[in-house]
């Protein structure tokens, strides 16, 4: 995570001035508003932040054996009403922090075995200070999930794992990455009905404060997406994945047009209509050459494991027409009419993987990048540059 001397003199300037309320959770709040440009490094700096300020106080190690333990979230039930009643009445209770702090590092160095329900271990439904689940108003929670949000400390919980660049995207995540593919034009021949306010301040400014009204042409996008994605076969684990990105593009309001067509393991002379890869219910890919103009920027979704044969055999597709090409060349077409292409891979090995004969090809076609949250973004960046 890199910060800026600018930034750093920020932070300092609102630690002056007493932003941070003399509050650590406050200051946790400002110095991540300050600090952090993206939500992808929200993990770094939760990590930091927790070994430079809590850490220091009291850092207790728990090993996966204990966070196993107390793993019940299977078995978790709702408090009944009289349960809340009782909690509501300790909330006036205080708790000795240091107490239950010496008090639990005692237990995690003593304890040897799964405790749920008790008093005196820690665990899960019981009575105690530390665990999860249970009766007990202040405390440290470990593992779990939260639930009056009572507990002074939380171990074993971290909060922004979603936002690594290594994971696998989710719907949001595709959202976030296919905004960024938008373009927009004001070459149109239409009539200017928008607001200019940049240029109305400018007029206005120019002519003493007298108001001068400045209209535009509406900003149109002018993005076209062709999306095809490999669908059956060793897709089937990732076709939850498929789902997501084929949601989120339709959710999407960022394109002109979006097409979306499907293939099994390489393009041929047909392109599915539907996931399900049914003969005939197909259109020509040369129909979609000379349709689909070479300005739509276009997706390759697939994990590009497919047998030689498949890829530069005139015969390799054995579930429908080759049209007299190999899979090769039909991907060199693809190359040749469009101007943008990327390939995105859910199984992608690093660098050069010659035990992966087909990727390796496909590489020396299209860019490639795995399908996760820095590869996607990575992949937009491609395909907008040059524009």
């Amino acid at each position: 995570m890199h910060v800026t001397l600018g930034e750093w003199l920020t932070l300092q300037e609102a630690l002056d001035k007493g932003l941070h309320n003399s509050s650590m959770t406050d200051f946790y709040y400002l110095s991540r508003m300050i600090l952090v440009k993206s939500e992808t490094e929200y993990d770094k700096f939760d990590m930091v932040f927790e070994n430079n300020f809590k850490g220091k106080s009291w850092d207790p190690e728990v090993g996966a054996n204990m966070l196993k333990w107390l793993d019940k979230s299977e078995f978790t039930e709702q408090l009944d009403i009289e349960e809340k009643q009782w909690l509501n009445k300790m909330e006036d209770i205080q708790v000795d922090k240091d107490d239950v702090e010496q008090k639990f590092k005692e237990r995690l160095k003593d304890q040897d075995s799964e405790h749920n329900g008790g008093s005196h271990w820690i665990g899960t439904m019981g009575k105690t200070s530390f665990g999860n689940t249970g009766g007990n108003v202040g405390g440290v929670r470990v593992g779990g999930k939260s639930g009056y949000q009572s507990a002074f400390a939380v171990i074993g919980a971290k909060k922004y794992r979603d936002f690594r660049e290594d994971r696998i995207v989710d719907n949001r995540q595709f959202m976030q990455a296919l905004r960024k593919l938008r373009q927009f034009s004001t070459k149109l021949d239409i009539p200017k009905t928008e607001l200019d306010i940049n240029g109305t301040i400018d007029k206005t400014c120019n002519n003493g404060g007298m108001l001068e009204i400045v209209m535009d042409k509406p900003r149109k996008n002018a993005v076209k997406l062709l999306l095809l994605m490999d669908s059956g076969g060793t897709m089937i684990p990732y076709s939850e994945l498929m789902n997501e990105l084929f949601q989120s593009v339709n959710k999407s309001n960022h394109y002109k047009d979006v097409k979306v067509y499907y293939f099994h393991n390489c393009i041929y002379s047909k392109l599915y209509n539907t996931p399900e890869c049914e003969n005939g219910d197909w259109i020509d890919t040369e129909w979609m050459f000379r349709n689909l103009d070479s300005d739509y920027k276009v997706i390759i979704v697939g994990d590009a494991a497919m047998a030689p044969e498949e890829l530069y055999s005139d015969s390799g597709n054995y579930r429908g027409p080759n049209g007299g090409l190999c899979g090769w060349d039909w991907l060199l077409l693809m190359k040749r009419h469009y101007k943008k292409i990327v390939w995105m891979n859910p199984k992608m090995a690093p660098g050069h993987a010659p035990w992966r004969e087909a990727e390796t090809a496909i590489k020396e076609i299209f860019p490639m990048f795995k399908l996760t949250v820095k590869g996607l973004n990575d992949a937009m960046t491609i395909l907008m540059t040059g524009r």
